[in-house]
């Protein structure tokens, strides 16, 4: 048997990936979760052979999950699963660990593919995900790819309106700590405002508009 983890914090999408899983004999969801940390502990407990992992989910963004799945003894291949079709997130995905990127809208028609790729241990990435990919960086011409995966999900709880005190309690850090993320990532997306950090990360597919 073929083992799969889903990882969505929305309790109808993971019902929907199971439905199109199970359409094979030989496949077994083997571990649901909502949220990025338990992605991670939930792929170091059951070893399973994918991760379909939503890329925008409490606590961990999809891409921090791959790069954690990676830095373990782990054989597990990552599908990133997102709303965004988005050449910026593929990129970041793929420089992550995960060797799938899928947007959702295409999931009735293209899961199936992507985790046989994933399974013969291939790369799988749509027309237009490789579109995307193409168009190279993005138009403003900023540097996303030099924020952190640290600096992201500090990013990515800021736009969610969460304090710099929140942020701290969620991620065990030190508000001062938390300060430092924040004011980083402003520095690198040339930003000078709250809001400034919420348009990133919409447009980045950290955060649904």
């Amino acid at each position: 048997m073929k083992r799969i983890l889903i990882a969505d914090d929305h309790e109808a999408v993971r019902s929907g990936l199971r439905a199109v899983i199970e359409q094979r004999a030989d496949w077994e969801v083997v571990a649901e979760v909502n949220d990025g940390g338990k992605a991670v502990a939930a792929a170091i407990e059951s070893r399973p052979h994918v991760a379909i992992v939503d890329f925008s989910m409490p606590r961990m963004t999809g891409v921090e999950v791959a790069r954690r799945i990676r830095d373990y003894p782990l054989q597990t291949e990552v599908l990133i699963f997102t709303v965004h079709n988005s050449g910026l997130l593929a990129q970041q995905a793929f420089e992550a660990g995960a060797r799938a990127f899928l947007v959702k809208s295409d999931a009735n028609k293209l899961l199936l593919a992507a985790v046989e790729s994933l399974l013969l241990h291939r790369p799988f990435c749509n027309r237009s995900c490789s579109a995307e990919l193409d168009r190279g960086p993005a138009a403003d011409g900023k540097r996303h790819d030099e924020l952190t995966a640290r600096e992201q999900l500090v990013v990515k709880l800021v736009a969610e309106g969460y304090s710099n005190k929140g942020i701290s309690a969620i991620l065990n850090l030190r508000v001062k700590t938390t300060e430092a993320h924040r004011a980083a990532a402003m520095r690198k997306l040339e930003v000078n405002s709250t809001a400034g950090l919420v348009r990133y990360a919409v447009r980045a597919g950290l955060v649904e508009a």
